[in-house]
């Protein structure tokens, strides 16, 4: 169905973007053959009038003539219709190709390098890149993406389609189906999150990809929910992810371990035993990301936070 549309919507553009006078909607039917399997008239109608407003929101400027026997026509002048010429300096150029290098996956890479390798032959610059040197050859910046959930995310994202998941909470021993119109993905310390609205609980919330299982579905319609502008979304995400600190947390890290912690800590103090204590910012998420670290941390307080730690803890030892 996807690809029938999709080769429904290039004819069509082909035609209007072929002709030099205004075609009528009975010469756009005779032309294109989808349109001649549609059966009656008014599907037809429905079908041009829908194919119409999707090239249009696809960036396509498409005219609307009356002739002089009062008959409706379209077409897409070329003039109208052609992107102006790429110029981009050396440090624009330079930051084109840092970002074609942080994907690892093998879809996204391939589409990067083959974007460079257009605005190259177009006359992009060819821009010195601080990563190919020798002297940085053990550098490589990377966005790790290794969770299946993560393209279908992105597509659904980008195309604005509500989709429906499986969800496993850290607290829950089997997952729970969710329906959520998704808004946006971004990553935190290596973790990649989906912001969205959820519609069974009407409220924004925040996934974890990696907490996502099965197969994520794709369902028609729009959104119901207003999507907010992305730095407000970006902002939720940090929050949940714990980057937004409010309090202070007291923990007992092994010693030798817990760099990352130890990194984030505001004081640390030498207890003995093969132990510190750290004071460490507490933001929302703060439980989860301890958990990671399994028995070399102990949290002292607050009770809340403990007591978050140890449910998830019990959840991950049932499986």
């Amino acid at each position: 169905m996807a690809i029938a549309k999709a080769e429904r919507l290039m004819n069509l553009a082909l035609c209007l973007l072929g002709t030099r006078r205004p075609l009528s909607k009975r010469e756009l039917k005779e032309s294109i053959e989808a349109y001649l399997e549609a059966g009656n008239e008014e599907s037809f109608n429905r079908m041009f009038e829908r194919d119409k407003d999707d090239l249009r929101e696809l960036g396509l400027v498409i005219e609307t003539v009356e002739n002089l026997d009062g008959d409706t026509g379209y077409l897409a002048r070329r003039d109208s219709n052609r992107l102006p010429a790429i110029t981009l300096d050396a440090e624009e150029a330079a930051a084109l190709g840092l970002a074609a290098k942080v994907w690892q996956q093998a879809r996204l890479a391939g589409a990067a390098s083959g974007a460079l390798q257009k605005l190259r032959a177009a006359g992009m610059p060819e821009a010195d890149d601080p990563y190919d040197g020798p002297q940085h050859s053990a550098l490589e910046p990377r966005i790790p993406v290794h969770e299946a959930a993560f393209e279908p995310l992105m597509l659904a994202c980008r195309d604005r389609r509500p989709v429906v998941f499986d969800y496993r909470k850290a607290t829950a021993a089997r997952p729970e189906t969710r329906q959520v119109e998704p808004w946006t993905l971004e990553c935190w310390r290596g973790h990649w999150y989906l912001a969205g609205w959820d519609r069974d609980r009407e409220a924004e919330r925040v996934f974890r990809l990696s907490r996502i299982t099965g197969k994520v579905r794709s369902r028609a319609g729009a959104f119901r929910a207003q999507v907010p502008d992305v730095v407000t979304v970006r902002e939720t995400v940090e929050s949940w992810a714990g980057e937004t600190a409010t309090r202070s947390a007291l923990i007992k890290l092994r010693a030798g371990a817990g760099y990352p912690l130890r990194a984030r800590a505001g004081a640390v103090r030498e207890l003995g035993d093969g132990w510190d204590e750290l004071a460490i910012p507490y933001g929302h998420g703060l439980d989860a990301w301890l958990v990671e670290f399994g028995p070399d941390v102990v949290v002292l307080e607050p009770a809340d936070l403990r007591a978050d730690v140890v449910d998830r803890l019990r959840a991950v030892a049932k499986g």
